[in-house]
């Protein structure tokens, strides 16, 4: 007998990806292990080329060299020389910069320095600006003029540490983000998360997530949007950077304790999953839309799922026919919808035997209360 392949840690679950840079990768890693991606891009980059604020930093930094320059992305340094070189600034820049003291904030930003032939001073063992930011303190900053090359982060509280501290700053916006021209698909994002159709949404800059909010409230979404990123839709972020505009809206965000795509879809597989019930002697788990009965990936109508989730919060307890068509989506008052809802749902179960029917009650989950398992959104 055949066996059914064993579900993937994402399996049944839809994320949401805001990222404009690197969406392709990450949208792949999700899929990869069973995700139903949904792309809305919070954000487009100015193509460097075209951005006058950086041509305008790397004339000032050819005029008048600085004493350090703080390295903090591959893809930026790389862009950086390569917009320089081609506004005839590429062979000036590189001689300012083999004059300055290099820091590099890890190993990547490091390879790409050396690649353009240039050596860095120092690279911090934790990939931290704020370890960066520690040695420059200590070594004392004042009277230095410092470049610090910006990746889209605002790096405002590192800045104005530096100049509180005497140095002079000089802020090189290696790409820069601005909303995105065609906003559908991050209105689209946006309603499936406060609908709860999203299962978690992810977050590779501080800038998405500020754009995220800044739309919903454009559309009349933001106090629905937080609410559902506090209780029911799981926000997962690159690093404690990225979480901060979410974090001063008091919503619990999840991170890797690597700063990469991979550990932060790493963390999607051991969050999202929940604990499993025991129904009926079966192993039952609820996920975004779908379940995993018995180790087998069973696809359930939404209908169904709100049901599903409604029993589980109370497992082998009776929750009443109203309460259970509040739960259902557009269901209106019609009384039988309850009852259309619960034979799809079995039907999705592969029988009645997990979902019971209390005489003029309403129905309960079959479950083991010996195993003291229960679910929780």
């Amino acid at each position: 007998m055949e066996h059914a392949p064993q579900p993937r840690p994402l399996d049944g679950f839809t994320v949401g990806v805001t990222a404009a840079r690197r969406a392709e990768e990450l949208g792949a890693l999700l899929a990869r292990r069973g995700a139903v991606v949904q792309h809305g891009p919070a954000l487009r980059i100015v193509p460097l080329a075209d951005d006058g604020e950086l041509l305008s930093s790397t004339r000032q930094l050819i005029d008048r060299a600085p004493d350090v320059t703080i390295a903090t992305t591959a893809i930026g340094f790389r862009g950086w020389l390569s917009a320089a070189e081609g506004w005839g600034l590429g062979e000036a820049l590189l001689l300012r910069l083999s004059q300055t003291e290099i820091l590099a904030r890890g190993p990547k930003v490091k390879g790409a320095v050396r690649a353009a032939g240039l050596k860095e001073e120092w690279s911090p063992a934790s990939e931290s600006m704020a370890e960066v930011l520690d040695r420059l303190l200590e070594q004392g900053v004042e009277g230095l003029r410092i470049a610090v090359q910006l990746h889209g982060e605002p790096l405002a509280g590192f800045s104005d540490a530096l100049r509180a501290a005497g140095a002079e700053v000089v802020g090189v916006p290696v790409y820069r983000w601005l909303p995105p021209r065609d906003t559908a698909p991050l209105d689209r994002l946006i309603e499936a998360a406060v609908g709860g159709s999203v299962d978690a949404l992810t977050f590779t800059s501080a800038p998405a997530a500020v754009s995220l909010l800044r739309r919903a409230g454009e559309l009349d979404l933001r106090v629905r949007l937080v609410e559902a990123l506090r209780r029911q839709v799981l926000p997962v972020c690159v690093g404690p950077v990225t979480a901060l505009p979410l974090q001063a809206e008091e919503i619990p965000t999840r991170q890797p304790e690597r700063f990469r795509l991979g550990p932060l879809v790493q963390v999607l597989c051991a969050e999202l999953p929940r604990r499993p019930l025991a129904v009926a002697g079966r192993r039952l788990e609820i996920r975004g839309h779908a379940v995993v009965l018995d180790g087998e990936l069973r696809a359930v109508p939404p209908a169904g799922m709100a049901l599903l989730r409604t029993l589980a919060r109370r497992p082998g307890r009776v929750v009443p026919g109203p309460e259970l068509l509040r739960a259902l989506p557009g269901s209106g008052t019609d009384e039988h919808a309850v009852e259309t809802a619960v034979a799809r749902l079995r039907t999705a179960l592969g029988g009645s035997g997990l979902v019971q029917t209390a005489a003029k009650r309403g129905y309960r989950l079959a479950h083991d209360p010996t195993t003291g398992d229960t679910y929780a959104d």
